[in-house]
């Protein structure tokens, strides 16, 4: 087990460069189960979630190859259709190939996944949409398993607007025989990505962008070359760090228009926001105003995001409240971030942060991604030493993080940590 140790008091400037969507191509690998041949996804980002999408595949019986900034993947004719619990649990985007397998197997066995500390995150949207396609679905001895001979087109209204059952829907509809539609569709750029590898695949589909998705299946797809959309989660990470520490970053490869909510609410906070040919600056000078977010789904402030903007409040000038309405155990983060001398307080789906001019550095822990993230910016601007312990979780989302932090000024190491000795 690695430990990421941060020396506060860093402003971080310089350049940033942001890869491809973790998720999207975690989806767009899992999609590529729909056609026989090769399929090369690139701008692939080195994180430890594509080798373990990766891995999955290969499992089910296709030969992966990952090159620099990329990953290729060839798709048999006959292939497994049961992806093991040993690799689902460590990952929940792995259940993205549930849609994939039922369309093009006529069958699937997937285990009922694992991944990220931050809710419930529940199936039922996924299973009531497959069974509205004709799937027959039931759970057993940890397994979800779907059988069908061929799905068939419906009409499927989303009770919330699941990127997860979105994208499973959506790639399960292509193949399936008519016309399906998929009401209260999820909108994020993830999807919108995930729709153009569909098409260019040779799938039909109207409304990408919208709530309203229509898929008209076709008898089979063909393997196609993509380029994975950058990241913007990582790209609101290092906005959020330049406002954090106040620093000045330009964020390449970032795309503005798909964090408007979210670089506003930077802009309201003091920082100075610019547009560039291929990204975003962001500039900050003087301590941040306190900010009040609310997440949402996309367009709306992303969830992803809400442990960066509470570290943000936590050293901000003023009181702010941070409402989160996507995931409900988002708020463990909390804790850690009380142990760096936050002023947090939780009730319910809200969070009130009291902004302090400085932090405490101490030892913490992630327990997610985004708040593993989250702590190594809040030990940025700790007085002293801040270690971060469970760093795999960064590892599963963002390349580099601490070779690129250094070269943006910080002082931050990775280092591992003994096994500690039983008494």
């Amino acid at each position: 087990m690695d430990r990421f140790v941060v020396v506060g008091g860093a402003r971080l400037a310089g350049e940033v460069s942001v890869t491809g969507a973790k998720n999207s191509v975690l989806k767009l690998m899992a999609a590529s189960l729909l056609a026989e041949g090769t399929t090369r996804l690139t701008a692939v980002p080195d994180i430890l979630d594509v080798a373990i999408m990766s891995e999955v595949l290969r499992r089910l019986g296709c030969t992966v190859e990952r090159g620099p900034g990329s990953v290729t993947i060839d798709v048999p004719t006959e292939l497994s259709h049961e992806a093991d619990y040993d690799l689902v649990r460590r990952m929940r985007a792995s259940i993205a190939v549930l849609g994939p397998l039922v369309a093009r197997c006529g069958q699937a066995k997937v285990a009922l996944p694992g991944g990220d500390a931050i809710g419930s995150r529940g199936l039922d949207f996924h299973i009531a949409g497959l069974v509205k396609l004709g799937a027959h679905v039931e759970s057993e001895h940890g397994y979800l398993i779907a059988t069908a001979p061929r799905l068939t087109g419906a009409q499927v209204w989303l009770d919330f607007p699941s990127v997860g059952a979105t994208e499973n829907l959506l790639m399960a509809a292509v193949l399936a025989k008519g016309t399906t539609t998929i009401d209260n569709a999820a909108r994020e750029p993830d999807i919108v990505d995930l729709c153009q590898f569909l098409v260019a695949m040779g799938a039909s589909v109207e409304g990408i962008g919208t709530s309203t998705l229509v898929v008209e299946g076709v008898e089979r797809l063909s393997p196609v070359e993509h380029r994975t959309l950058p990241d913007r989660i990582v790209a609101g990470t290092w906005a959020m760090a330049a406002t954090i520490t106040r620093g000045d970053i330009y964020v390449r490869g970032g795309r503005a228009e798909h964090l408007e909510i979210a670089l506003d609410k930077l802009t309201m906070a003091g920082a100075l926001v610019e547009p560039g040919p291929d990204g975003f600056r962001v500039r900050m000078e003087g301590r941040p105003k306190a900010v009040d977010v609310v997440t949402l789904p996309y367009p709306g402030f992303p969830t992803d995001l809400q442990p960066m903007v509470l570290a943000l409040n936590s050293v901000a000038d003023g009181t702010a409240m941070v409402t989160e309405n996507v995931f409900e155990a988002r708020w463990m983060f909390v804790n850690e971030l009380a142990r760096l001398g936050a002023d947090v307080r939780t009730d319910g789906h809200h969070a009130v942060v009291r902004g302090r001019e400085v932090l405490s550095g101490a030892p913490v822990k992630a327990h997610d991604i985004r708040a593993g993230a989250a702590l190594v910016l809040a030990g940025l601007v700790a007085d002293g030493v801040t270690e971060v312990a469970d760093v795999h979780h960064i590892d599963r989302g963002y390349e580099g993080f601490v070779d690129k932090l250094v070269a943006l000024g910080a002082d931050v190491r990775r280092e591992q940590v003994e096994d500690e000795q039983p008494f």
